[in-house]
């Protein structure tokens, strides 16, 4: 089992300007700081740890915003904070999409016309690409009612039907099921033309068929669509099995990576990295007033920085519910991640092969009846407290 060490006891530090209430300052520490894919050390880059947390997008809990379909609720207090980490997993990787990874936030700094894009699809009303009466709404269909919450699977499974309508970004969002990722099944949904190839009769005519009766839309012809990679996970019963936490920890290590989202009802968190045995997470659970964009396109953003240290927790207290993602870029970055996976060390938390395993059965083929959705089906999994697992095994 995993139990807590005696000696973790914690100290804060009051941001009374800031108005979060208490904070633990940061750990002076020799061991390195991971944050999604970048190691720091907390003694000599304090400043630095804390400019690419205070980067990350940080969505909460907002007030006052337009009712959710018309007649629904105005605030998303006590309910929407697996959306708001949705929303944060998705914001990093359109961060990577649109101005990199290295990108730095500085308050009253001036907006780059990509980054007003950005915020501009997550803001709180309607038309927004990903703005929580979007996610809230889609998850009507995935059996979800509006201010019901969402276990890390029904998040992922939104996020993906939303990123469709995201002509932008083109990003392919793929939720991998069954602990299971498909290298094959990826590359035709990032590489499309390569369905386009076969059936004018292969790779070899390829450019004779883009020019002629075959031709796709020019947006298909992309090498490379960008992928953001969901994993839903399930790494124990009711605590996180401790054979995976040294697999997980190394997820923050991957320079693909996007980090996770997690936790109970009433407790999701957006996990940034680690150092130690803690986790570094951003917390959706602050309640501030919705904004709207300034007539000149401008939005008034400093409360989508998180600017104080972040929260941490011992990766024991992880609820074993989780989905974590990748951001790759291009083909090259997505064959660099599958092959870092592969030398991961420790207990796999998923399996990657090349090709569609025959007992996995597609989506589009599985025979379901109305009440009973393929996303019925794994809420029960992913997200309950009560029933029993079956848990990957050593």
């Amino acid at each position: 089992d995993c139990f807590l060490p005696s000696h973790f006891i914690k100290t804060t530090l009051t941001y009374d300007t800031l108005r979060f209430g208490e904070f633990e300052d940061f750990p002076e520490t020799s061991e390195p700081v991971w944050i999604l894919g970048k190691e720091y050390n907390a003694l000599t880059e304090r400043d630095e740890i804390l400019s690419d947390v205070t980067s990350r997008l940080w969505f909460t809990y907002r007030k006052n915003f337009p009712p959710i379909g018309g007649t629904g609720p105005t605030s998303d207090t006590g309910w929407g904070c697996m959306l708001r980490c949705g929303q944060m997993i998705l914001g990093e990787a359109l961060v990577c999409r649109h101005v990199g990874r290295d990108w730095r936030w500085a308050r009253g700094q001036k907006q780059r016309e990509e980054y007003i894009s950005i915020l501009n699809a997550f803001i709180d009303k309607k038309d927004s690409y990903y703005s929580i009466h979007q996610i809230a709404q889609m998850g009507v269909g995935e059996g979800k009612p509006i201010g019901q919450w969402y276990g890390p699977n029904t998040v992922a499974q939104v996020l993906k039907k939303l990123a469709v309508f995201d002509t932008w970004s083109r990003l392919v969002v793929h939720v991998a099921m069954d602990n299971t990722v498909v290298i094959e099944e990826i590359k035709r949904l990032c590489m499309p033309w390569l369905d386009a190839a076969g059936a004018c009769g292969g790779a070899g005519e390829l450019n004779g068929c883009l020019e002629g009766a075959c031709a796709l839309a020019e947006e298909e012809t992309a090498l490379w669509k960008p992928l953001v990679l969901l994993i839903p996970l399930r790494l124990g019963l009711s605590d996180i099995n401790e054979a995976y936490i040294e697999t997980l920890k190394q997820c923050f290590m991957l320079p693909q990576s996007l980090g996770v989202i997690g936790g109970k009802p009433n407790s999701a968190h957006y996990f940034i990295g680690y150092v130690g045995e803690e986790l570094i997470y951003l917390d959706p659970h602050t309640t501030q007033p919705a904004v709207d964009p300034c007539e000149d396109g401008q939005v008034p953003d400093e409360t989508y920085h998180c600017q104080h240290p972040p929260c941490r927790m011992h990766i024991c207290e992880l609820d074993p519910s989780i989905a974590a993602g990748f951001f790759c870029r291009t083909e090259d970055e997505f064959d660099d991640w599958c092959m870092r996976i592969r030398r991961v060390r420790g207990l796999p938390m998923f399996e990657l092969v090349d090709s569609q395993p025959s007992h996995m059965v597609s989506v589009d083929a599985l025979n379901l009846t109305p009440d009973f959705s393929d996303s019925d089906r794994l809420e029960r999994f992913f997200d309950s407290e009560d029933e029993e697992f079956e848990i990957l095994s050593l």
